[in-house]
């Protein structure tokens, strides 16, 4: 591995909807379940957490570096969430935005509050499931060295996502519609190139010092440092329908990484596509999944979706195959290919049955498969 010796943990946190086990609708359950998982000793309540809207659980793995073990810890939380969820009459789905109608219902807590209070319709509207890949960095610089080098392929990790084609019992003509309303946060988005962790930490200082801004935990860069963790969290991606998915993104984005800090060793600056084009690039994702063309990461031209993601894992192949990743990775991306995103199958869904609630229950059942 050039000279490393060890390979970089990986920790995935997700994002579930919580439904009505009958009717498939959203129902305001979170703060019950993990009520019902602090007093469960089968259940680790430490692994979940409430979100924004009450309608949402979250869960976080612990750092894994085998991928194996993290797909199987995934694959056990969702487990252990629906099993929590069952006793209240409900499930978990993978969704990243609800299809059938929903009020959301935001949570009592004082930060929560806060943002309803600050943001208006901005956050009570706000029921979105994203995934999140926690990577392990050396050091700041390294890490916002990486940062600098990842913007132009992070469009592509959302297509490949996509998973919230319906809002509120609605085809909202996009494969992630989940990224559309969570750029309505001011602070959500690509970013620029920072070049050090200085500049870094001086342009979060000042966000936050703007007063928009609750605080650190407000900053919703597309991939950013983390500030409670020694890793670049990239944010950028919908909650993923099958686990499966979630593994192969998160293989991606570790040799993403990788690939990354490498330029960065090697003194190879980063490409110099403005925040204009990137967010161009993030709305070509969202739109079309990757069921039409995505605009290329090198060319930032348009090109068949299925070329740019072949282009990633092009890019990222030394990486790859460095951690012992390169064929489990090829093999997931022939199926995401063949099977189509979470949008695809949701869209296909309804084609077969004509029924949102029974997309909902096939869901469901996918989320735990």
């Amino acid at each position: 591995m050039r000279g490393r010796t060890m390979v970089r943990s990986v920790g995935v946190e997700e994002e579930l909807l919580l439904v009505d086990s009958r009717t498939g609708e959203p129902r305001a359950l979170s703060t019950a379940v993990l009520a019902a998982a602090a007093r469960d000793p089968r259940s680790d309540e430490e692994v979940f957490e409430s979100e924004l809207q009450r309608q949402q659980l979250e869960f976080a793995t612990s750092p894994q570096t085998v991928m194996g073990d993290l797909g199987e810890e995934i694959r056990r939380c969702r487990a252990e969430a629906a099993r929590l969820a069952e006793g209240l009459d409900a499930s978990v789905a993978a969704l990243a935005t609800s299809p059938l109608p929903v009020s959301p219902t935001i949570g009592t807590g004082e930060r929560h509050q806060w943002l309803k209070e600050h943001f208006g319709l901005t956050a009570q509207e706000q029921l979105t499931s994203g995934c999140h890949v926690h990577v392990s960095v050396e050091s700041d610089e390294e890490g916002v060295a990486v940062l600098d080098r990842i913007r132009p392929w992070l469009p592509v990790l959302l297509a490949m996502s996509a998973n919230s084609p319906f809002w509120q019992g609605e085809e909202s003509g996009y494969a992630s519609y989940r990224n559309r309303v969570w750029g309505r946060w001011p602070s959500a988005g690509p970013v620029e190139i920072f070049g050090s962790a200085d500049r870094y930490h001086e342009q979060v200082a000042d966000m936050v010092a703007s007063g928009v801004l609750r605080d650190e935990g407000m900053i919703y860069f597309d991939a950013r440092l983390s500030a409670s963790y020694p890793t670049v969290e990239i944010r950028v991606a919908d909650v993923c329908l099958d686990a499966s998915t979630t593994v192969l993104l998160a293989t991606l984005i570790r040799a993403l990484v990788e690939t990354a800090a490498r330029q960065w060793r090697d003194g190879e600056p980063p490409a110099r596509h403005g925040v204009a084009l990137l967010r161009l690039a993030v709305w070509r994702a969202a739109r079309s999944g990757l069921e039409d063309e995505l605009i290329h990461p090198e060319t930032m031209r348009p090109a068949p979706a299925e070329a740019v993601v072949r282009a990633l894992f092009d890019h990222v192949r030394d990486a790859l195959e460095d951690s012992g990743d390169l064929l489990p990775a090829q093999d997931a991306l022939a199926g995401l290919l063949k099977t189509g995103t979470g949008s695809r199958i949701q869209r296909d869904l309804l084609a077969r049955t004509g029924s949102l609630r029974e997309v909902v229950a096939e869901c469901v059942r996918l989320t735990r498969s």
